[in-house]
């Protein structure tokens, strides 16, 4: 990140030759000596010009900022493809398109404002684009007055505060180098995972859990990692959005062998150390390969399909921006077939399909590499879907010695919605994984289990060596009594229940942390606290439908069935196509003694998500006095769809005797 200034307008960018069209307005860069703007038209023709302050990329784009009101530093409308030289839409620039289109679970296409604050750079962008970033945030304004030392990523960053390196320096004698530099020296002093962490600090799609992270520390002590439970990747792990590396890194043999670290490939300030011969990076420790490449990879020694890097990290790019694949697995078009995502072969032959793709290959390879890709990939849909009739082999992949960690935490944390009781032993299991990933998932997926067995586990997770895990343990226990728990864990519980609510206020600039606290809040029994905190996160995001959702949860358990009433209407008009919403709003309704209207609000659950067992059986019970047949036939749903509740089994197989009540649980 730097300032903007004329003779970076007028050596990097080109004129903008036309306005861009966000909605009803009209945008346009200036950048003429003394201008550095972007200019808003309105529909009326009404004009607004927003200075262009900090420039944010080179390589392969440049956003800019512009500070608004309260202290915002914000993304302008327009950027600008340095490699193409021409302006584009920031915010349709990045927008997920999945194999299927914009808007479904394999891709969804957001239509947000430019001014929304996933485009603010104090909100989204934390501290990853300059150094010693303070973000200064008032909760109670609702203000930044952010500071930083320096724009773009000084040395301090990763080796640590320089005060003592540069007194010991000027110090000593000249021509000689002290014995103790007094810094953090990566190469030297940090082992392969704490030169890993330092740079995934950066490079990962993260939740911070802490504001403090350091060179040399823990990844999982300060940070939560985004897996495969979100769309933003395909099934097979391959980005569709932006994922920023780390999440792909885990799942690399050669990472995960404990020899390759960032910085044997790149510098530290990001360049590829090999770009004059990139298969230097990999034939090092690939030596079985380096004599007669063309061997193995089918494809003339000196042609781009046998560059190592070209198959095994190809290229993609999302919001104009070139990424490359750090799983580093062969490519894999029968994943491409089956689930959208991209391979390396159709990169190059673009004129190919994955059809093509997969019939070389299965030539080339005896051994049937794709086969267990395309089995985690499709356990990963299944459970997406809410589908668990493969649970046995999702629970087979958690408890795997050899699992990828990645797959199997997203697995994890995937069973969280499952209703098989099944699941409880595996995720217990878990707990004792290597991976603290997998063991903070398994943990935050044991929250609606009460057996003595599984408070006693999260109560010795409350202990884990890694911070990621402790504070999901406690998570899971919120509302359980002391009592309850094992005696020599209790001081352990308490403890990571004080990080967990740290961890919370991390981000107060953030809806979701206050969301998070709701939550809580509400498990432990806190009704009201969780309705303030729920309050805040909209306050942050008035967009948001979920804060509503539980707000309503938490006003139905005062007792006040007109405020959940109209918090899960306001919510379904924020998000009509969410079955949960519906369902709810049934509940409260039939609570209120609203059958008519509440029977339709059940039924719209069960037609925007047919496989929501819940809102079938409520609405069988709700039917059988004014409709038994009807009545039948919901509560017959409910128990084909949930065969493993023995309630919706024995109700679908009883005569109706008269009116029900609906159960009073919510999702």
């Amino acid at each position: 990140m730097q300032p903007y200034t004329d003779a970076l307008g007028a050596g990097l960018l080109s004129p903008q030759a036309e306005d861009l069209v966000a909605g009803d307005r009209r945008y346009r860069a200036f950048l003429g000596p003394g201008q550095g703007f972007v200019r808003e038209t309105g529909p009326a023709g009404e004009v607004r010009d927003y200075p262009m302050a900090q420039v944010l990329g080179g390589k392969n784009v440049c956003y800019f900022l512009t500070p608004l009101e309260r202290g915002r530093l914000q993304t302008l409308p327009v950027a600008y493809d340095v490699g193409a030289r021409v302006w584009f839409d920031t915010v349709a620039s990045g927008r997920r398109q999945g194999p299927h289109g914009p808007g479904t679970d394999a891709g969804r296409s957001e239509s947000l404002d430019w001014r929304d604050p996933a485009y603010t750079f104090n909100t989204a962008c934390h501290d990853c684009h300059v150094s010693q970033l303070s973000t200064n945030y008032d909760p109670a304004t609702d203000t930044y007055h952010t500071t930083w030392r320096e724009p773009g990523i000084n040395c301090e960053t990763c080796h640590g505060p320089c005060d003592a390196h540069n007194a010991v320096c000027a110090a000593a004698p000249k021509g000689t180098v002290p014995e103790d530099l007094r810094i953090l020296r990566i190469g030297k002093d940090f082992t392969t995972a704490q030169r890993n962490d330092a740079c995934a600090a950066c490079h990962a799609k993260m939740a911070p859990i802490t504001s403090g992270f350091a060179p040399g520390e823990r990844f999982f002590d300060h940070f939560d990692l985004i897996l495969l439970e979100n769309s933003d990747y395909y099934p097979d792990g391959r980005d569709l959005g932006e994922n920023f590396t780390l999440t792909s890194w885990l799942s690399s043999p050669c990472a995960n062998s404990g020899r390759l670290d960032c910085i044997f490939c790149h510098t530290s300030s990001g360049r590829f150390r090999q770009a004059a011969d990139p298969d230097r990076a990999c034939l090092p420790c690939h030596q079985d390969k380096a004599a007669g490449l063309d061997q193995h990879t089918r494809h003339k020694a000196d042609s781009p399909g046998s560059r190592c890097i070209g198959c095994h990290m190809p290229k993609t790019r999302f919001a104009r921006m070139v990424r490359s694949d750090h799983s580093m697995l062969p490519p894999a078009p029968a994943a491409t077939a089956r689930f959208g995502s991209p391979n390396a072969c159709q990169g190059c032959h673009a004129d190919k399909d994955a059809a093509w793709a997969n019939d070389q290959v299965r030539q080339w390879r005896a051994r049937d590499y794709q086969a267990p890709v395309l089995a985690r990939a499709a356990l990963i849909d299944q459970a997406r879907r809410r589908d668990f009739t493969a649970l046995p082999a999702m629970l087979d992949a958690l408890a795997a010695p050899d699992h990828d960690v990645v797959f199997a935490a997203s697995l994890a944390r995937l069973l969280r919605v499952c209703p098989d009781p099944r699941k409880w032993p595996a995720l217990r299991a878990a707990l004792g994984d290597a991976s603290p990933l997998v063991r903070a998932s398994a943990a935050a997926s044991l929250g609606e289990n009460r057996e003595p067995a599984t408070l006693a586990a999260l109560a010795g997770a409350c202990a884990d060596p890694s911070r990621l895990v402790r504070i999901r343990a406690a998570e899971a226990l919120a509302g359980v009594l002391p009592q309850a728990l094992p005696p020599e864990g209790r001081r352990a519980v308490a403890d990571a229940t004080a990080e967990l609510a740290a961890a919370f206020s991390v981000r107060a600039d953030d809806w979701t942390g206050s969301y998070n606290r709701g939550n809580f809040l509400l498990r432990s029994g806190d009704p009201a606290g969780a309705i303030e905190a729920y309050g805040t996160a909209a306050r942050l995001r008035p967009d948001a439908a979920a804060p509503l959702v539980n707000t309503a949860m938490a006003k139905a358990r005062q007792g006040d069935l007109a405020g959940a009433e109209a918090a899960l209407r306001k919510a379904r008009g924020l998000d009509p196509q969410n079955a949960a919403i519906a369902y709810n709003l049934g509940l409260v309704l039939a609570e209120g003694g609203q059958t008519g209207e509440a029977a339709g609000a059940l039924r719209a659950a069960i037609t925007l998500d047919p496989t929501l067992a819940e809102a079938a059986y409520n609405l069988g019970l709700l039917l059988l006095a004014t409709d038994p047949g009807q009545a039948r036939d919901a509560l017959r749903q409910a128990a084909a769809l949930r065969p493993d509740n023995p309630k919706y089994v024995k109700a679908a197989q009883q005569p109706a005797p008269g009116a029900g009540a609906p159960e009073a649980g919510r999702q």
